[in-house]
């Protein structure tokens, strides 16, 4: 079997190696596809369909099909672009999201996307659900207000962590993050060095005491868009 694979991307040849999917041959090429779900060190997930591309002219999730020898993917495509805005806009209205207010801002990977994506106002109609906020441990907090169901901090807590303290439960509208305990995140074991604790793209798990400490103009995506790590 040949150890390398050659497709393109946008036009651009990209090398990967056999085992590779589409979005680790991109970033081992320079290409960045966006993505949400998919966090550093852990397996993706295929949930929140952001690095959804088009593979010989069919969509698919790009941090799970595999690279393929010779095949087309357009991925920075004015109708992808288009896909791409349409799933971040309905994050945004889904959810209760002042970017103004929260201590993530200029480190979150939401709303860095949006600025990537050009996004500065929702074209959707605010849904403002009414989500809790579980601040009973004495070092994080879920606020389940900013919470995008990405997934990743169940696979960081059972990957990494080996503890299992998140999950999902509920189905469509009723979807949300529970913790296993009935007495709330405080009676988990939970830690604020967990990978669980450090995963999280946007403002729904938070580290306590360190909030807003970094200055603004010093924060992750004040200085360079989110993916210029990838675009070197």
């Amino acid at each position: 079997m040949s150890e390398k694979i050659t497709f393109t991307i946008d036009g651009k040849t990209v090398h990967g190696k056999p085992g590779m999917t589409i979005l680790e041959a991109a970033d081992s090429s320079g290409v960045y596809i966006p993505r949400l779900c998919k966090g550093p060190g852990l397996k993706p997930r295929g949930s929140c369909r952001v690095c959804t591309v088009m593979v010989n002219g069919r969509p698919q999730a790009a941090c799970t099909q595999p690279a393929v020898e010779g095949m087309v993917v357009e991925n920075d495509s004015p109708a992808m672009l288009e896909f791409r805005r349409n799933l971040v806009e309905m994050l945004f209205v889904e959810g209760n999201h002042f970017c103004p207010f929260c201590e993530k801002s200029g480190n979150c990977e939401l709303q860095a996307l949006a600025y990537r994506l050009g996004i500065l106002s929702p074209r959707y109609p605010y849904m403002f659900p009414k989500r809790d906020v579980d601040a009973s441990h004495p070092e994080i907090l879920v606020d389940r207000n900013r919470c995008v169901l990405c997934g990743r901090c169940v696979n960081a807590s059972r990957d990494v962590d080996g503890k299992t303290v998140f999950e999902f439960v509920g189905r469509g509208g009723h979807k949300r993050i529970a913790v296993d305990a009935e007495a709330g995140l405080g009676a988990t074991a939970a830690a604020a060095g967990d990978k669980a604790a450090e995963s999280c793209p946007v403002g729904c798990i938070l580290k306590k005491r360190v909030g807003y400490a970094v200055p603004i103009g010093q924060r992750k995506y004040d200085k360079a868009p989110i993916g210029s790590e990838i675009e070197k």
